[in-house]
């Protein structure tokens, strides 16, 4: 527990620092995402993610790890090959300043959820996600920690997965990788669930 806390504090000085970006020129630059993510980042679709208000440092980082592969997704890799580092600051900037939506937390799992999100899990040694993603799910944007709350349960199941099983590995010192591998699948569900109604 106490190496994942240094981990944690450590993480925060490798997140990547940027210039604010122009969200007037993000919002141009914007038109092809809005077909997955939503004009404003709220997507109607659960696979694909709420972007609306996750950070602009988060998003920026996301945006340059698409580009350069480091982290893996085709569509995404094919839909930042044209901008130029200012672009995508200008894209994190326009869907930081935009107010995500929230939805609702599966009743049946709420319980499970809350106590992994407020207190993690002391025998396994999940922290608690609050610790990063802050009480009321609106993250750490300074830090490069995303807001969370009203993101769709499937997506945030299926990022903890993709953690869980290395195959997604953009997160700094391996810290998402080694919280998700020590969470269950009971787990991964419940506060993935939690997270959508969190706000």
């Amino acid at each position: 527990m106490k190496k994942l806390a240094i981990s944690l504090m450590l993480s925060l000085g490798l997140v990547v620092t940027a210039q604010a970006g122009d969200a007037a020129s993000g919002k141009q630059l914007s038109a092809a995402c809005g077909a997955c993510h939503g004009s404003d980042g709220n997507s109607p679709a659960a696979s694909f993610p709420k972007i609306a208000g996750l950070g602009e440092k988060y998003l920026l980082k996301q945006l340059k790890d698409f580009k350069s592969g480091a982290r893996a997704n085709p569509i995404m890799a094919g839909q930042v090959a044209a901008l130029n580092e200012t672009q995508m600051g200008d894209v994190a900037a326009y869907y930081a300043s935009q107010t995500r939506s929230v939805g609702y937390a599966a009743k049946d799992k709420v319980a499970v959820g809350e106590k992994i999100y407020r207190a993690g899990n002391k025998a396994t040694g999940v922290p608690a996600c609050l610790a990063c993603h802050a009480a009321n799910g609106n993250g750490m944007s300074a830090a490069g920690f995303p807001a969370l709350g009203g993101q769709h349960s499937d997506y945030i199941k299926a990022q903890l997965v993709a953690f869980q099983e290395d195959k997604r590995e953009n997160d700094a010192n391996k810290v998402m990788r080694d919280i998700a591998g020590r969470m269950s699948n009971k787990e991964i569900s419940a506060v993935s669930a939690y997270i959508q109604g969190l706000h």
